[in-house]
């Protein structure tokens, strides 16, 4: 970058502070630019010193890079002179201890007895495993009759119930995995929450077995199990309370992310019509990397390198193709919030460029 394009840049008033929810979450198709609009939108909403965390839950991080600075995998103040705050999840290290925040030997032992590879089924990764014990409760995949998410979507899970009405954060900003994990993220609450009930009414179908554990397993074992069973049941509780808040306009808003490719819109569309049978309020759907002057995106004469439609055949028939991709997109999300965000000569890292991203989004 030119120290012109560097000057003109810092010309661009950045938005100090955004209208948004207590929770904003960024999701789309994988490369469309989840994370940039997702630093750009904590970096505005800091400015005007609200206490903002952005947590990337995506496995392929990304977020150190774009906001210049090392975030570890609890949320840390990275910047002195606004209350931002960052973290990036480490599945490894959240799913040690087990997927949910529970051991697996967690009902002392009663998982094993009845059948299957213990509590989770399959494990942490998924499947069940090969001659695996059949459960008289859920068939040959586990105490459960299921198999257990995935590691990142679950550690993603425990990082929303740990953040929910924490009051160190008036705003968390979501940076979510490309879209498969996404869906697969919003749909744990309901599995977690059949699970624990499972687990519950395994209680009582065998609570004379419960009663009796201090004889087969020892009374450390029984122990362990009436504590796994009310942590189970405290999960259920936080998980209904992140469903609602989730669930709520007035407290969430999930920005869907694309680019103007015929794919993307209709990768797009599908997400959106998924999000609706969660009940998920979408409010705003961003277009990234459109090939449009950036001054007619930001409606002010900015200094920015733009694509060059006159003497550049392939900018000009790129922008054809997005056009249509546009037309469609706005058809399709007519009655959303639609934002325009142009593609840059250079790669979007560090306030300057985020600065210009967040006046895209305002």
């Amino acid at each position: 970058m030119s120290e012109l394009d560097v000057e003109a840049v810092d010309d661009i008033d950045a938005p100090a502070g955004i209208d948004a929810a207590e929770y904003v979450l960024y999701g789309g198709k994988g490369g469309v630019g989840k994370t940039t609009c997702a630093a750009a939108t904590a970096l505005a909403s800091a400015r005007d010193d609200t206490a903002t965390l952005v947590v990337s839950t995506d496995p392929a991080h990304s977020l150190s890079d774009t906001l210049e600075a090392d975030i570890p995998a609890t949320p840390t103040r990275i910047r002195e002179d606004i209350p931002l705050y960052a973290a990036e999840i480490d599945p490894e290290a959240a799913v040690g201890e087990g997927p949910l925040g529970v051991e697996e030997d967690a009902l002392g032992g009663v998982g094993e007895l009845l059948g299957g590879d213990g509590m989770f089924g399959g494990g942490a990764g998924g499947a069940a495993g090969a001659g695996q014990a059949e459960d008289p409760i859920g068939g040959e995949e586990g105490l459960l009759g299921g198999s257990m998410p995935g590691a990142d979507e679950a550690a993603a899970l425990r990082l929303l119930l740990d953040y929910v009405d924490d009051d160190r954060f008036d705003r968390v900003v979501i940076d979510t995995a490309p879209t498969g994990h996404t869906l697969r993220l919003l749909e744990l609450p309901e599995t977690m929450d059949s699970m624990v009930g499972k687990i519950l009414q395994l209680r009582e179908r065998f609570s004379g077995m419960m009663d009796n554990l201090t004889g087969m397993f020892g009374d450390d074992q029984n122990v362990n199990a009436e504590a796994g069973i009310e942590d189970l049941q405290e999960l259920s509780d936080r998980i209904e309370h992140l469903r609602s808040i989730l669930q709520d306009p007035r407290k969430t808003d999930f920005r869907i992310v694309m680019v103007p490719e015929e794919l993307s819109v209709v990768e797009s569309e599908r997400l959106l019509a998924q999000l609706d049978e969660f009940n998920i309020p979408v409010s705003t759907v961003v277009v990234n990397r459109v090939m449009q002057d950036p001054s007619e995106v930001l409606g002010e004469d900015v200094d920015i390198a733009g694509p060059n439609h006159a003497d550049c055949e392939f900018c000009a028939r790129r922008w054809q193709v997005q056009q249509d991709a546009l037309a469609r997109s706005q058809d399709m999300f007519r009655g959303h919030d639609v934002r325009r965000v142009p593609l840059f000569a250079e790669e979007v890292r560090g306030e300057r460029l985020l600065s210009v991203v967040a006046a895209c989004l305002d």
